[in-house]
């Protein structure tokens, strides 16, 4: 395993050292948050520092905070009983609650919005007076401000910026009305019932604030020109290969390729036998290898629909290992070429 190379940081982004520590430090405080004692009120600290860690991050000062077990629960709890439009493509946690679902123009009236598209890494306009916003992908990797954005909630995941698994978060703006959908004590302010993760909350809080260290460094600046040498290489060898949303402006990290009628399932099955781990569309597909819905509301044929795969990269990805992924599955785009011909 030693020598395999991880390039879907989309799925899951690798747990930082910051954010390990601090979920160390936090399982060895014993009390319970919600208890008014001092070892209640230490671990009741430390869900606190996280949160201010997350809206400083966020540009959030101004808004609510309220902790989930991860975007799927944070999206259920913003948008279960609304009745909202959404684009078909966002997301599944998200589309799942909408009640009328459009094409993939996210100009029209759409209610909920994924700021930047799991598979492609396409980016939206945001429009004016936005219900609820994913920002799932975008947070950690492009400077986001959620008290400037208009939107009314926004959903978060500490795994995809090197936070643990297992923990998300709701933000709103102040004062605006939510029913909670766990219902029990008055946790996260009668928002959500159930005594806070505070190990993971303590991981999730330390990785938003590296996270913003590295985008105030400029780190993401060098991971999109690693992607953009990946994505050339490829185009040089392979011109039939498609770069979905190559003229769009998308995350730095993305890249999403097709190369119609070579199928998605079997690049992926290759790349992993190659030692290399890619996906094809979003992990909750719970494992899943299909024909994508998102590149299907884009307008784009069944078959090249079929054939897409997505490798998503990050600040510790190499340019050799790009490059050793080329070769590989420039090797296998070869035979696939000789087989079709």
């Amino acid at each position: 395993m030693a020598d395999r190379v991880y390039l879907d940081w989309n799925a899951s982004a690798p747990l930082r050292a910051e954010a390990r520590a601090a979920m160390i430090a936090a399982m060895d405080v014993v009390g319970n948050p919600s208890s008014v004692h001092g070892e209640g009120r230490r671990s009741r600290a430390i869900v606190e520092r996280a949160r201010g860690q997350i809206k400083a991050a966020f540009g959030a000062g101004s808004a609510d905070i309220i902790f989930t077990s991860g975007a799927t629960e944070a999206a259920a709890l913003a948008l279960a009983g609304r009745g909202l439009k959404c684009s078909d493509a966002e997301h599944d946690c998200v589309h799942v609650w909408c009640a009328e679902r459009l094409s993939a123009d996210v100009h029209g009236p759409t209610s909920a919005v994924q700021f930047a598209n799991s598979e492609t890494g396409v980016l939206a306009e945001l429009p004016e007076n936005l219900a609820v916003c994913d920002f799932v992908q975008g947070f950690g990797k492009l400077p986001t401000g959620f008290d400037w954005s208009g939107v009314e909630m926004g959903l978060l995941s500490a795994h995809k910026l090197g936070g643990p698994k297992g923990v998300g978060a709701l933000v709103l703006k102040s004062g605006t009305d939510l029913q909670a959908q766990i219902k029990g004590g008055g946790h996260e302010m009668g928002r959500r019932a159930g005594t806070e993760n505070v190990v993971g909350i303590a991981g999730f809080g330390a990785a938003a604030e590296m996270a913003q260290k590295d985008l105030d460094n400029g780190v993401w600046e060098a991971v999109e020109a690693s992607r953009d040498l990946l994505e050339q290489r490829l185009m040089d060898a392979a011109p039939d290969a498609i770069i979905i949303g190559q003229a769009s402006k998308r995350l730095p990290n993305t890249t999403c390729i097709a190369v119609p009628g070579w199928r998605a399932e079997t690049q992926v099955m290759q790349m992993d036998l190659a030692g290399f781990a890619i996906s094809a569309g979003s992990a909750c597909s719970s494992g899943k290898v299909k024909k994508s819905r998102v590149l299907t509301a884009m307008g784009f044929d069944d078959i090249t629909a079929s054939s897409a795969i997505r490798v998503s990269i990050g600040p510790d990805t190499t340019t050799d290992q790009l490059m050793a992924f080329a070769d590989a599955w420039l090797s296998e785009y070869a035979r696939f070429k000789t087989r079709a011909a």
